[in-house]
């Protein structure tokens, strides 16, 4: 499935979850309901029963039976026999044309091929659940009709690797000493049981719905509950039933059913604006399913919330801190989509505010006030800051509104204030919740990338004290890359921060980095390979540094990216003049990668090469520091190293001019005066540049 196709199907699925889902709070107009609890007594008259009620499964029955049923339960898979047989073919075929191969050899391999096959292959994932006991059996369909199938035990199915594990084991022969076969066994190898998931689904709804059917009738006129009376959790269930059946009951007239239908309408229309705004007008944050998939289901959970919460009581929806919207949408987002999506939310809600055109005025100036506030979010006290403006606005507009629609202060609710005051200390607290999103979603805030960035962090302080070449060198980086971003546009901050961590991984050898070096180089008494290894094995060190340290994924990505997969030119270099026939696998000494998937990882490679480059120049000038930052840029572009991030020519070409203005200030040459005598050794600029050549380069960032 194309990812377009899924993230269309993904944000249609939630929108109709969400019209759906909100169809069952028009059932009538905000009213305030009878509230009881389980366990306590019912403080209301006796309630009879006006009609016959189901009397249905409490809670904690129907979980129990659910989870009984779910053990038991048999998932569905069917054979696709047209996989199966093409596997068997291919294995077949391709042994047939290996001539060092025993006959015998072959037909045991074919008859574990067949074996593997007849008791099953699983994809990984229900593998996965096997292992963890969550699946026992299955059930598999042994026929095109469907209509035939057989229990088979959980434990004897196979993964691929597992199934590659037996034939291994069942040929008599070691398959990695034989190179070929490994390749024939794992191209070849692929599940042949494949989850039905709806029919699956639909079986298991069907056992619930024959378990969990009502198992009695309170009949009309039958007490349901006294005064006083402990409300149990089979009380509980019937009350339950009877609020559900009262509320259908009372959408049966013609006008409710177009009133709600109107409504469910006017929903969809502003859900669909939404995704086409998003789509024409933040194609970036459309491409991403994980980006659509958290706007979605956040518009989703808050609508949901208001509706309940106007459910019990319309006067409530004041206590909503409705201001949250734009916040946390402009902190992992912009201002321009945080105050779209606000709005969508706000005219949502007004369908169940109790004054739709107050409420819309009010919120819209909150969340305008918002944005303002909160805008380049960098510290919590911006929150408090922003909830104090709230308040302000909330209170003023709401006693300007009640003026204006009734003229006098008289019978004023001075408790709606109140209301006001709570809701904006929820909303200085919403760093918590900026917080929980970025855990679930992934995401990373410019707060969180503000405080990875300060040099007391531990990770940086071992950085400072271990490798303080590397450090001074990863802040210079940091002030390139910053100000590179900074002109094309991209997040400085995530740049910056990326740049102070790329290196930690240095911090396990850090002698072995000429930047830390004093004098003797370790690596003239290694061979090629184990100095390349060395050198490579950084990017590793520092990915499980960032494990450990708990850093965001885009700080990991970009300490991956950094060299994407360049190669140790220098080592390799040398490698080939030691080698007898001069030809050397440029495997060992190329980088794992990837290379880089952002612009700002492209931006930290480019400041970062051109950064340790530059140090290997003898009398670093205009001009020289011009051909070497053009000449390490546009290798990387002919290399292909930007061909996986959406940075443009344009963009390569400003961040080459921001990196050679910063370099210059970096390097500057002092003012030269009349009683200063220059060396006669010493070379003149040009003969500086010409004598750098690619290899010392290539060493230069290598080993830095």
């Amino acid at each position: 499935m194309k990812k377009a196709v899924k993230i269309n199907l993904v944000v249609m699925t939630i929108i109709v979850l969400t019209v759906a889902v909100l169809s069952i709070f028009f059932g009538g107009a905000s009213q305030d309901v009878i509230v009881y609890n389980e366990g306590r007594p019912w403080n209301y008259p006796k309630l009879i029963a006006p009609f016959d009620i189901p009397i249905e499964y409490d809670s904690a029955s129907t979980q129990k039976i659910k989870d009984s049923i779910e053990t038991n339960f048999a998932p569905i898979y069917n054979i696709n026999t047209a996989k199966q047989q093409r596997a068997l073919n291919n294995i077949s075929t391709s042994l047939q044309e290996l001539t060092r191969i025993s006959s015998t050899v072959k037909q045991r391999m074919i008859e574990a091929s067949e074996k593997v096959y007849e008791d099953g292959i699983v994809d990984n994932n229900t593998r996965n659940k096997i292992n963890k006991g969550l699946i026992n059996r299955v059930r598999v369909i042994i026929n095109s009709q469907g209509n035939e199938s057989k229990v088979v035990d959980a434990q004897t199915l196979r993964s691929t690797v597992e199934a590659y594990s037996f034939i291994d084991s069942v040929a008599g022969i070691n398959l990695v000493q034989e190179p070929e076969l490994p390749q024939i066994i794992h191209s070849s190898l692929v599940p042949n049981l494949e989850y039905d998931a709806e029919k699956s689904e639909s079986m298991l709804n069907e056992a619930y719905k024959v378990a969990l059917a009502p198992y009695g009738i309170k009949l009309t006129g039958e007490r349901i509950i006294d005064y006083g009376e402990i409300v149990t959790a089979q009380k509980y269930t019937l009350l339950k039933t009877y609020e559900r059946m009262s509320a259908e009951r009372n959408m049966n007239s013609v006008v409710r059913r177009f009133s709600v239908f109107g409504n469910l309408v006017v929903i969809l229309l502003l859900l669909l604006v939404m995704y086409l705004y998003i789509r024409l007008m933040h194609p970036t944050v459309y491409r991403s399913l994980r980006h659509m998939l958290f706007l979605f289901c956040f518009v989703f959970f808050f609508v949901l919330l208001v509706y309940v919460i106007a459910h019990l009581r319309s006067g409530l929806l004041y206590l909503i801190p409705f201001a949250l919207v734009p916040i946390v949408v402009t902190v992992f987002f912009n201002s321009s989509l945080g105050f779209f999506v606000h709005m969508i939310v706000v005219l949502i809600s007004s369908l169940v505010a109790p004054d739709a055109n107050d409420f819309v005025i009010m919120q819209f100036l909150a969340g305008t006030i918002a944005l303002l506030s909160i805008k380049g979010l960098m510290q919590r006290s911006q929150l408090v800051v922003c909830a104090i403006f709230i308040f302000l606005c909330y209170s003023v507009t709401y006693v300007a509104q009640y003026i204006a629609r009734n003229g006098t202060f008289d019978a004023f609710d001075w408790h709606v204030i109140l209301y006001f005051v709570v809701n904006c200390i929820v909303l200085s607290f919403a760093y918590f919740g900026i917080f929980i999103v970025e855990k679930i979603f992934g995401f990373t805030s410019q707060v969180t990338l503000v405080e990875l960035s300060d040099i007391n962090n531990p990770v940086l302080r071992e950085l400072s004290e271990n490798c303080p070449g590397t450090f001074q060198h990863s802040l210079q980086v940091a002030t390139l890359a910053g100000e590179a971003a900074r002109q094309v546009g991209a997040s400085v901050q995530l740049v910056r921060a990326g740049a102070l961590y790329h290196d930690i991984g240095k911090i396990d050898n850090p002698a072995f980095f000429t930047e830390n070096q004093s004098g003797v180089n370790p690596h003239d008494a290694l061979m090629p390979e184990q100095s390349a290894s060395i050198v490579i094995s950084h990017v590793s060190d520092g990915l499980q540094r960032a494990e450990k340290a708990n850093l965001p994924q885009v700080i990991k990505d970009m300490i991956a990216q950094h060299h994407g997969k360049g190669l140790t030119r220098y080592f390799y270099t040398m490698a080939c003049k030691q080698s007898a026939t001069g030809n050397v696998d440029a495997a060992p000494y190329t980088y794992p990668g990837p290379n880089p998937q952002s612009r700002e990882a492209a931006i930290l490679m480019m400041a970062d090469a051109c950064e340790a480059a530059v140090k290997s120049l003898s009398g670093p000038n205009e001009e020289n520091i011009t051909n070497m930052v053009n000449k390490i840029v546009e290798s990387q572009v002919l290399s292909g190293m930007f061909n996986e991030s959406p940075i443009s020519f344009k963009d390569i070409a400003v961040v080459k001019e921001s990196l050679i203005r910063r370099l210059l200030t970096f390097y500057h040459t002092r003012v030269s005066y009349p009683d200063e005598i220059r060396p006669d050794n010493s070379l003149s600029s040009d003969e500086t540049s010409s004598n750098v050549s690619d290899d010392s380069i290539a060493e230069t960032v290598a080993n830095d």
